[in-house]
């Protein structure tokens, strides 16, 4: 297993793995033949970056077999997905801030994030894992009250888009079993989602088949899995963790 990030130096953006406190640069792809410059750096020297320069975020809704239960959801024919704007993409770190033209609730989601390695385009599900790079933690942030705000129209990329509303890190994983991982999400240290992926209705694999079948995934891009049970509003000034062993911890505050 080898967690991969991006990161800021001295000025410049670099990428490289991340072991024991360390930071390994390397130059070239990421995702295709990078080598190592045979430098490390102290990871408290850099600014961690978002992990992967995504073109989009593709999330998917009601993909879990416990929230659908709690709500009285049946499993859609075909994984639910909506798009997430570029330039909503945060860091570790970074702070989510309330948009200036809403004052609804904004909601946390933690959710394990699929991260493509190389362009993916009407694969099979026994195929899909050659073209999963590895994963990441994802706070999926939803301004709640705008999704029906118009009663002919679900507002999904709207409520979703703003800036700042798609936190992911802190690093990108190779090499991981994802059936194996749980998701936790915790707000000012209390544990309020703790869910395993296993739950899903389609997991990982499944999901990037199904996705490649309606569009091309290109390297860096992200697929956001869904969340399950315990998602709610965060408070002002509050602190929200996504946690998935093997990847790490993303923090952001809200503000």
């Amino acid at each position: 297993m080898e967690q991969w990030i991006r990161f800021e130096y001295q000025g410049n953006q670099g990428f490289g793995t991340l072991s024991d406190s360390r930071v390994t640069p390397f130059e070239g792809n990421m995702y295709n033949g990078a080598a190592a410059t045979g430098e490390t750096l102290p990871l408290d020297a850099v600014k961690l970056l978002t992990p992967c320069q995504p073109t989009t975020m593709i999330a998917l809704w009601n993909n879990f077999h416990s929230r659908a239960a709690k709500e009285g959801w049946s499993r859609p024919d075909h994984p639910l997905y909506f798009m997430k704007a570029s330039t909503s993409f945060l860091p570790t770190g970074g702070t989510i801030r309330r948009p200036e033209t809403y004052d609804g609730p904004v909601v946390y989601e933690g959710e394990l994030g699929i991260v493509i390695g190389s362009h993916c385009s009407n694969v099979s599900e026994d195929e899909a894992g050659d073209y999963v790079f590895g994963y990441t933690c994802v706070n999926d942030v939803t301004a709640r009250g705008l999704l029906r705000e118009d009663p002919l129209f679900v507002h999904w990329t709207r409520a979703k888009s703003f800036d700042t509303f798609s936190a992911v890190g802190p690093v990108i994983s190779t090499g991981l079993d994802a059936t194996k991982l749980t998701v936790r999400t915790l707000v000012d240290g209390v544990e309020l989602q703790n869910y395993p992926v296993t739950d899903m209705f389609y997991r990982p694999h499944q999901i990037v088949s199904h996705l490649s079948r309606d569009m091309t995934l290109r390297p860096g891009d992200i697929i956001a899995c869904g969340t399950s049970v315990g998602a709610g509003p965060m408070q002002q000034g509050c602190t929200v963790e996504v946690q998935i062993d093997g990847i790490g911890t993303l923090v952001n505050s809200f503000y």
